[in-house]
């Protein structure tokens, strides 16, 4: 039902923090789907955390700013996780980065919300 690519983006994203990773991860994936705008929007949500993570704060903002409008396309609950509470967090987070250039925005959380994803991505192991 979920893809393994897509398990380990959300393992990776939400327990490891390696956001540039996350990019390798999810970008297979969205080529393969025929460039989904969701598996986009997620993509650009870890790699405005990579840039802003980096001190790249003008690269942040605009990843940021493309990502919401993608995934605000999709219903509130979508591929087992809260869509929407990723966009809320992720404008709070653009409204931090563009209000201050000092300040650290608080990291986002993707929210599973399906239990079996949950227990996949648990599940994952890394060495």
């Amino acid at each position: 039902m979920y893809d393994r690519q897509y398990i380990i983006f959300l393992y990776t994203f939400n327990v490891l923090r390696d956001y540039y990773e996350c990019h390798d991860l999810l970008e297979d994936l969205w080529l393969e789907e025929g460039r989904e705008p969701f598996y986009q929007g997620l993509l650009q949500v870890a790699v405005s955390c990579h840039h802003r993570r980096n001190g790249n704060r003008a690269g942040a903002i605009k990843l940021m700013q493309s990502a919401i409008p993608k995934l605000s396309l999709y219903p509130a609950n979508w591929l087992g996780i809260k869509v929407d509470k990723v966009v809320t967090d992720a404008t709070a987070y653009l409204h931090e980065l563009i209000a201050d250039s000092e300040k650290i925005p608080k990291e986002i959380w993707i929210e599973i919300w399906d239990p079996k994803l949950m227990k996949l991505v648990e599940q994952i192991k890394f060495p």
